[in-house]
């Protein structure tokens, strides 16, 4: 059966058949004609699958994102990003990847980040004199960091999948994702020194006061979420319907940029995305109880203990397995199929749980903007009218830099597990 589920998996997706159709059909056929387990199995494994206290978090964060960014929080965000490093080399290169970071520390959607950042800054990198290629790198690479700042949707997946404490890995993403970020300042610095990139004026201390002031209501929610999860206030699922609730109240009555039309549009999109995210990952759960049934994942820790006796080793083979993988498949889908398989041999080599899930979401987080298939290519392609032939040197350029970052979360622990260790 194994067999067979895994050759219709491939000839689906070399089929350009959408992932959740792909995933849940070649499940049910291989069940139904090289298998004697009941189909009515397959239905409730599909509805177990998205019978997760953990899940809950994800409608609620999808909204409160789409909220941010119709109720003027982005726009806040980059003004006081602008003015914090527009008067440095390269400065609306970095307010772009600052905004960025502080954007997906409140949406947690790669994406969206993308969407609501380019929309902005994309004009502003064109007349502030770089190239069609490098902005577009940027906006699609800056956009990635999502995944890894808190809270990040593929973190909650990755927690449901493994049992690992999404409010523990909400902490560990702080310091991977200012390092992954760092990493595209670090280029934008040298790229701008060299191409003798204008610079802004330098904001004086009470335009800085006033952005900052403005900005405050926004920059206070990645705040409240990590610190009502480990004060204890509340889950990380009840910390997604905080922050829904107070970025409508803000929008509505601070920023008073939200109408009740605004609100049902916001709805509907986020009605629609969380129904996107959610058939993927019911799809993926029966991919992944049967590969369990199979013994697949015994199979797997048996091969890599066989053949791989360090950790060193081990995250090697790991991250290339995940950049290739994050080429084609998206980071929600390769999380539910990957996870399982090599969650067991990762913690008998002793490698943090919490450390592994780091290392798996900065894959994936490359994988967004990798070609020929990362999502946030195609959703920048949209707001630059350019083509990959056009992107392809500018992606390349931060993916370079983004893969020294990946090397430094995945052998410097530390990275991501000291601020764990300073809280507990």
């Amino acid at each position: 059966m194994i067999t067979a589920l895994i050759a219709l998996i491939i000839i689906f997706l070399l089929c350009s058949v959408p992932i959740y159709v792909s995933l849940g059909l070649a499940s049910f056929i291989a069940v139904l004609f090289f298998s004697d387990i009941q189909a009515m199995l397959l239905i409730q494994r599909l509805f177990a699958g998205l019978d997760q206290f953990a899940l809950m978090a994800l409608p609620l964060f999808i909204l409160a994102a789409n909220i941010m960014d119709g109720g003027g929080l982005s726009e806040r965000i980059l003004r006081f990003a602008r003015a914090l490093v527009g008067h440095l080399s390269g400065g609306v290169a970095m307010t772009t990847q600052v905004s960025s970071m502080f954007f997906g520390a409140l949406s947690g959607s790669g994406p969206a980040t993308v969407i609501a950042i380019g929309k902005i800054m994309y004009p502003e990198l064109l007349r502030g004199g770089y190239s069609k290629s490098f902005s577009g790198g940027l906006l699609a690479s800056a956009g990635a960091v999502s995944l890894i700042i808190p809270p990040s949707i593929t973190l909650i997946i990755y927690g449901s999948v493994t049992g690992v404490s999404v409010g523990s890995l909400f902490v560990a993403g702080i310091g991977a994702g200012v390092v992954f970020g760092l990493s595209s300042i670090l280029y934008i610095y040298i790229y701008a020194r060299k191409h003798n990139i204008p610079k802004d004026k330098k904001a004086t201390k009470r335009e800085v006061w006033e952005t900052t002031r403005k900005a405050g209501w926004a920059l206070l929610i990645p705040i409240i979420i990590l610190g009502g999860i480990y004060s204890g206030i509340f889950t990380p699922t009840e910390a997604a319907g905080v922050s829904a609730v107070y970025a409508l109240i803000i929008s509505f009555f601070v920023y008073r940029e939200m109408t009740i039309k605004k609100f049902y549009q916001i709805c509907v999109e986020s009605a629609i995305t969380t129904a996107q995210v959610l058939v993927l990952v019911a799809a993926a759960q029966i991919l992944g109880w049967l590969l369990t049934r199979g013994q697949v994942p015994q199979m797997i820790a048996t091969l890599i203990a066989e053949n791989i006796s360090t950790p060193v080793m081990f995250l090697l083979f790991f991250n290339l397995l995940l950049l290739v993988l994050g080429m084609f498949i998206e980071g929600v889908a390769a999380i539910i199929v990957v996870a399982p398989l090599v969650f067991s041999a990762a913690i008998a080599l002793g490698i943090d749980p919490i450390h592994l899930g780091i290392i798996m979401i900065s894959n994936l987080a490359i994988g967004m903007y990798t070609p020929p298939f990362g999502l946030n290519i195609f959703v920048t392609q949209t707001i630059t009218n350019t083509n990959m032939k056009q992107m392809l040197p500018g992606l390349l350029s931060f993916l370079g830099f983004n893969l020294l970052a990946l090397l430094i979360i995945t052998y410097v622990p530390e990275v991501s597990l000291f601020l764990l260790k300073i809280l507990q």
